[in-house]
């Protein structure tokens, strides 16, 4: 009887030895992923542009053009719907949220919404106008920024030969980066083309261009998700291989395009840092331009030397009469020409005609 019981302990004994040993192999093979023993890291999403940005900075913005200040305001259009219904197929959805965060990311450019997002901001204005929002919120006329710049993006793929792209890039790599000779050995593309065209918001005019394909991009792609730690990228745009090579092609599309902006001083325009912007509170109100016709709401109001409650007045408006616009507006006082004086007047009292 003692014998069989020695022989219990001693098996119960090895059983929690070995178990022992398990749980640590395990938790050293963890410890060598996240110290980039393995060379990644499994289990966190993204892309080459992972990260996040806000008025203090950005975060995991790796492989991006920088700057120490925006160029311009930027808009981001939705891709027409055949890129659209392309980029389906393969499990991705809109590329222009990637776009927007590597934009912002860089700090090349203001990002201004023009998406989706704007139906929820013209609500917010409606209820404002209905009179619905609390007093003293602020929302109204005159206080959204201007876009200098609307960015259109666009892939096509070609999906014949699908398997020569993924076998000759997983080829490439696999000898250094098994991980990523694998990502790009399962490609379901021949080849991706992404491009970026830039159009000033008030000429029309096609200011900037960049292009580029798998075929380019791949042999950068290495550099990009391995920079930073490449646990950081092996995420995805989609979940899915294709997703991630597209995201690296629209980065290198967009260092491109700052670069032609960066290099042509023309191009800039006079914007704030991010910063300025979202601390900028503009007091809501009508907005005039140089040029239109306004009259007085009431009778009597005031036609100022300065725009300055205080100033010395210079004529009187009736009811009716009509003045252009022929400044800028300053501190609430719009420059108007009447057909005896010239001056300024309180905007909140006047309507364009």
């Amino acid at each position: 009887m003692g014998l069989v019981m020695r022989i219990v302990k001693q098996s119960h004994r090895s059983l929690v030895l070995q178990f022992g040993a398990l749980v640590a192999g395990i938790g050293l093979a963890a410890v060598a992923a996240g110290d980039g023993v393995l060379g990644y890291q499994s289990g966190k999403g993204g892309t080459p542009v992972t990260g996040a940005a806000g008025t203090s900075g950005s975060v995991g913005d790796n492989g991006l053009e920088k700057c120490t200040k925006p160029m311009g305001a930027l808009a981001v259009v939705e891709p027409q719907d055949y890129v659209m219904k392309s980029l389906s197929q393969y499990g991705l959805s809109s590329p222009t949220g990637l776009i927007r965060l590597m934009i912002q990311q860089s700090n090349c450019f203001l990002v201004v919404e023009r998406g989706l997002g704007m139906q929820n901001v013209m609500q917010e204005r409606q209820l404002a106008a209905s009179g619905e929002l609390r007093q003293g919120s602020n929302v109204g006329g005159g206080q959204m920024v201007t876009a200098d710049f609307v960015l259109t993006p666009a892939v096509v793929f070609s999906e014949s030969n699908a398997g020569g792209l993924g076998g000759a890039v997983g080829g490439l790599l696999k000898r250094d980066h098994p991980v990523l000779g694998a990502l790009a050995g399962g490609l379901r593309f021949k080849e991706a083309q992404t491009s970026m065209l830039v159009a000033d918001a008030r000429s029309g005019v096609q200011v900037a261009a960049a292009e580029g394909s798998t075929r380019k991009a791949d042999l950068r792609l290495g550099g990009v998700l391995l920079g930073g730690g490449a646990g950081a990228a092996l995420g995805g745009y989609g979940n899915t291989n294709e997703g991630k090579i597209i995201a690296a092609a629209l980065m290198d599309n967009y260092n491109k395009i700052v670069g032609a902006v960066r290099n042509d001083p023309s191009l800039q325009r006079d914007v704030g840092s991010l910063r300025d912007e979202a601390a900028n509170k503009t007091v809501a109100g009508a907005v005039f331009n140089e040029g239109d016709i306004v009259v007085p709401k009431i009778a009597n109001v005031r036609l100022l030397a300065q725009p300055d409650e205080s100033a010395k007045v210079v004529g009187t408006l009736g009811k009716g009469d009509e003045v252009v616009v022929i400044g800028g507006e300053k501190q609430g006082f719009i420059n108007v020409q009447g057909s005896t004086a010239s001056g300024w007047v309180k905007k909140v009292l006047v309507v364009r005609r």
